[in-house]
């Protein structure tokens, strides 16, 4: 039998195993930090000074600090520590510093920043206008969410 599962690497719990609790209680942790993630920043090296439970951050290329040695991994602190989940190909978060997200393609990170958008389409014939309306509509309301700027 395996320690850990297959994908989230969450520790399992074996048959007789004293203790249970701690195993059960580093799984919830682990998925509080993993299921629908959303992160300080993406591509920091250095852990922060004073970071509060429930807060996480994308750890950059060349860690150093209590984060060396997890490079590109999703680090969050916890009232025990700092808990880290190494990312697999298609791993996402949501970087609250530029409102987007940022997902992870097995390699790297990839940061999807708002789209520029320079302003809805105009010109056309009368039948347009009301594609026209309704474009803006929707780009009005990804603007409004922080999804595009322009």
């Amino acid at each position: 039998m395996t320690e850990v599962s297959a994908r989230m690497r969450l520790p399992l719990l074996a048959a007789g195993q004293a203790q249970k609790e701690v195993t059960h209680n580093e799984a919830l942790a682990l998925i509080d930090l993993t299921v629908q993630p959303a992160v300080v920043g993406v591509g920091q090296d250095a852990p922060p000074a004073a970071p509060v439970p429930g807060e996480a951050w994308v750890v950059g290329r060349t860690p150093e600090g209590a984060w060396a040695g997890h490079a590109d991994a999703l680090a969050g602190w916890t009232g025990g520590g700092w808990r880290f989940v190494v990312p697999w190909a298609g791993f996402a978060v949501w970087n609250r510093a530029d409102r987007s997200p940022a997902r992870f393609d097995g390699e790297v990170w990839r940061r999807a920043g708002p789209v520029p958008v320079i302003g809805a389409p105009g010109g056309g014939d009368a039948i347009d206008a009301e594609a026209r309306v309704a474009i803006g509509s929707m780009l009005a309301l990804m603007r409004t969410h922080g999804w595009i700027s322009g």
